[in-house]
Parts: C-alpha cells; sequence; structure tokens
C-alpha cells in the first residue's frame, strides 16, 4: 500500500503539560510518512524542545487566542498530503493515523474524522454526528468498524470533531482554510458546511480513535463548567451570516441563548456556578453575539506550497504488549513498562482489583497505557453492572476490545 504522506497539526495555549502528553501520544503512531506541526505560544514552544525527540517537530510561535489562525498557520507549514489536526489535551491510539487517513485512497474522499473518547477512555465524547442547515449537529448510526464515506445531501454536511480530523491539504487551499473570525468554537463546523458545498465526501473512521481529556483553558474549567461565553456567542453570530438565512436567525438565536442558559443553571444546581455567575454568563454571550456580527468576513487565503519541506518524522515499529498487574504490584510493574517503552514497546498495564469498580484508561506521563479497574467491573458502560469471569479472560476481553486500535497482533 502506498502510505499518503501525512502533517500532524497540534495548536497549544497555556497547556505544556498537556501538550507533553499529546505528543508522547504521537511518538507512538504506527504510520511510516508522517510529520509533527506544533503550532504554540512560549510555554509549549518550551515544553516541545525539552523533549528527546524535539529536532523531528516543526514549531511555530503563536500566542493569540484564535484557534482557526493557529491551524491556518499550521496548514501553512503541513507539507504533507494529507493535514490531520488534535487537540493538546488529547492522545491518539496508535493505530489512528492508519485508519483515519487510509479513506483518501479514494480520490472523492476530501475528509476524515475519527471517534473522540472522553475523560474515562473508555467511554465516547463523540461518534457520527451530521449537520443540518443551521449547523447543529444530529448523531448518526454507522458501522461500528468500518469506514463510512457520507455524501451529505443538499444544506447538510458531516461533522467532523476539531481534535480528531484530517483533510486533504490542496482543499483545505482551496477553500481558504479555517476562518479566523471563529476565534473559537464552530470553526470546524464552518468548514464542513464549506466542504459539503462544495461537493466533497467525507469518511467517518470509527477506528480512527483518540482519548480527549477537556482540559482547563479560558473558556471552561476542568470539569467543563464554563467561565467565559464571549467566543460562543460571537461565533454563533458569525456562522449565521456565513450559513443561515436571515429569516430564520433570530428564531435560532432565542433556541440557542436559552439552550446556553438552560445549561449554566444546570452547573449552578450541581453547584459549579453561583446565580450571579449565570447573570454574568449570559451577558457575556449576548456581547460576544453582538461582536460576532461586526467581525470582518474576508476570507484568508493561503499559499499554495508550503513553507518548508517535509520533515518526516522518526516512523518506529514498534510492538504492541499488555502487561497484567495487581493493586500490590501496581509500583514495580509500572516501573518495568515504562522501561520497555523506553526501549521502544507500545505498553498497556492492565491492573485489576478483586472488585467491581468501574474501569478508566489513560496514557501516563511515561508513555504507559494504563488502565484500572476491577476484575468483575465494566469498561464499556454498556457491559452489565457486574459479571464473573476469570483474570485470564477478562485480560483477554479488554486486549481484544482495542486491539485494531492500539495494534495488538500486528507483526
Amino acid at each position: 500500500m502506498n502510505h499518503l504522506s501525512v502533517s500532524v497539526v497540534v495548536v497549544s495555549r497555556g497547556r505544556p503539560d498537556a501538550l507533553k502528553r499529546c505528543l508522547l501520544g504521537i511518538a507512538q503512531l504506527q504510520y511510516l510518512v508522517f510529520e509533527v506541526v506544533i503550532v504554540s505560544d512560549p510555554s509549549g514552544i518550551k515544553a516541545a524542545q525539552n523533549l528527546p525527540f524535539a529536532a523531528d517537530l516543526k514549531l511555530v510561535s503563536f500566542d493569540k487566542p484564535n484557534i482557526s489562525a493557529a491551524r491556518n498557520l499550521g496548514i501553512v507549514e503541513a507539507a504533507g498530503d494529507i493535514v490531520a489536526f488534535i487537540d493538546d489535551d488529547a492522545v491518539p491510539e496508535p493505530q489512528w493515523l492508519h485508519h483515519l487517513v487510509a479513506p483518501a485512497a479514494q480520490r472523492d474522499v476530501a475528509a476524515m474524522g475519527g471517534f473522540v473518547r472522553g475523560r474515562n477512555g473508555i467511554s465516547f465524547q463523540w461518534r457520527a454526528r451530521s449537520l443540518d442547515r443551521f449547523g447543529e449537529p444530529h448523531a448518526l448510526e454507522l458501522e461500528k468498524d468500518t469506514p463510512t464515506i457520507l455524501h451529505p445531501p443538499k444544506g447538510r454536511a458531516i461533522k467532523t470533531e476539531g481534535t480528531n480530523m484530517a483533510f486533504r491539504r490542496d482543499v483545505l487551499i482551496a477553500l481558504d482554510g479555517f476562518d479566523p473570525a471563529f476565534h473559537y468554537f464552530l470553526d470546524e463546523t464552518d468548514l464542513n458546511m464549506r466542504l459539503a458545498r462544495a461537493g466533497h465526501a467525507t469518511a467517518l473512521v470509527p477506528l480512527a480513535e483518540v482519548h480527549h481529556g477537556f482540559a482547563a483553558n479560558r473558556m471552561r474549567s476542568a470539569n467543563r463548567v464554563p467561565r467565559d461565553l464571549f467566543d460562543i456567542g460571537a461565533s454563533w453570530a458569525v456562522f449565521q451570516r456565513k450559513h443561515v438565512v436571515m429569516s430564520e436567525r433570530a428564531a435560532q438565536w432565542r433556541r440557542l441563548r436559552e439552550g446556553e442558559r438552560k445549561r449554566l443553571l444546570r452547573h449552578m444546581v450541581a453547584g459549579g456556578l453561583e446565580p450571579r455567575s449565570v447573570r454574568r454568563l449570559v451577558r457575556r454571550l449576548d456581547l460576544g453575539f453582538t461582536d460576532g456580527g461586526q467581525r470582518d468576513l474576508t476570507p484568508c487565503k493561503l499559499p499554495a506550497h508550503p513553507a518548508a519541506p517535509f520533515k518526516a518524522f522518526p516512523a518506529l515499529h514498534r510492538e504492541s504488549i499488555q502487561m497484567s498487574s495487581r493493586p500490590f504490584t501496581f509500583r514495580k510493574d509500572l516501573k518495568i513498562a515504562a522501561e520497555r517503552v523506553k526501549n521502544g514497546e507500545i505498553v498497556t498495564l492492565m491492573t485489576l482489583s478483586m472488585t467491581a469498580m468501574y474501569h478508566q484508561l489513560a496514557l501516563n506521563e511515561d508513555g504507559v497505557w494504563v488502565q484500572r479497574g476491577g476484575l468483575f467491573g465494566k469498561s464499556d458502560r454498556t457491559q452489565p453492572l457486574c459479571r464473573m469471569t476469570t483474570r485470564s479472560r477478562r485480560l483477554e476481553k479488554e486486549q481484544r476490545r482495542v486491539a485494531r486500535q492500539r495494534g495488538f497482533g500486528k507483526d
């Protein structure tokens, strides 16, 4: 199989520790021809420069709160046939690019999107979604393990998630990349709508998985409580100006505004916000909507040729192995696992207690995939609350659950 070259773009601002963990995951990617472009503020650039593979990264300094402008800088630097995007608070499965880019073998596929697992590393945060004419998402039911290529009907689009998406570079250039009027939120939704309008197909790829942690930023806390809604309001105003007919804008905004207010009230009831904070955030939402109605919508023309030649990241073949642990041997086993990662393996360390505790999975700071939980507990949250099994059967089942994403059994 001829591998298309891929540029992986990571935008980061104010989260150097998250960026480092993301890059540890990217370093385990099992794909032959890819480069890594980091667009970040000084703290992120410094964190990347301290990694052992710093010389293999393309580093672009950018310290403004505008994700679209940052992504466009990544596109300018990208020299791959395909440009893939992942957030700094996300980690890819080792086979992410292998699955995500495969549909691009069909020339009519211009965009690709994968599935996103949430904070516990097991449950899905986002799967397959389409967009209606208002840019609002709706769930799609697809085959669980195979890519689906979709040509949306007129007025609709296929949703790609910002933390797990890829596009042909020439298509991104032809469509003027991301619109800088979207400083935060709806930037990829706008691109999805323009892709559909231009008649391009999108492939949704369930096995192209990333783990997304929702790290804190200026817009939300680590537990997803909103800190500011200004750019949410602004982005909706920009989106309406570009995609929603004038006669339908007011009704949509009333519905969206009420939805945000109810979301804030739920956080207040849960103890995350005070009543005065709800009022302040709604005012910020309204101010943002006014601001978005006045933002410049002039297309951003991107150069057709990349700013620098392709800078291949070392494509090391790594064997994916699973280690078993118990709570009383976990610390010792974790050290062994970290050493095996240093020696070039992809290591999943599974520690099982004699309980029915739910499972959680994450890549740790040493690059070890650590899964904790009870021998009889749930991993997939659709499973029964408690199921009797043996340790060997449970280990085999959990390995099978992520075999194609993590590369178990590949030679």
